[in-house]
């Protein structure tokens, strides 16, 4: 099972690439919105964390005890990025720009989140 688990890590940190990649690519863009890379990495995102999440809950593939707080917080920002993203890719592009802006930087938040919450 540790092959699964650091699988579904690395399939992780693609949908993380891909999000945040998609909001940095548009950052010298004239019109910022939410692009097609930000819907598939939070999705990605969001089904690999939840498979992690409960694979290290259950503690199989890792050694360590999962924390329900932060996998609680983690998750709640991931799902209103997942929001965000959603509804900012139904407006017109003119219209999207504090959307892209929201998911960036709460994605930003749920990185730092992932690395100091010990």
């Amino acid at each position: 099972m540790n092959i699964v688990y650091s699988a579904l890590v690395v399939v992780h940190f693609v949908g993380l690439a891909s999000l945040l990649g998609g909001f940095l690519v548009q950052m010298s863009a004239a019109q910022r919105g939410i692009n097609p890379a930000m819907f598939h990495g939070i999705l990605t995102q969001l089904v690999t964390g939840l498979a992690l999440g409960g694979m290290r809950s259950a503690q199989i593939g890792t050694e360590e005890a999962a924390n329900p707080s932060k996998l609680a917080v983690k998750l709640g920002i991931a799902f209103v990025v997942a929001v965000i993203v959603v509804i900012g890719r139904r407006l017109d592009a003119d219209r999207q720009q504090p959307y892209w802006a929201a998911a960036g930087g709460l994605t930003l938040v749920n990185v730092v989140v992932a690395v100091f919450w010990v």
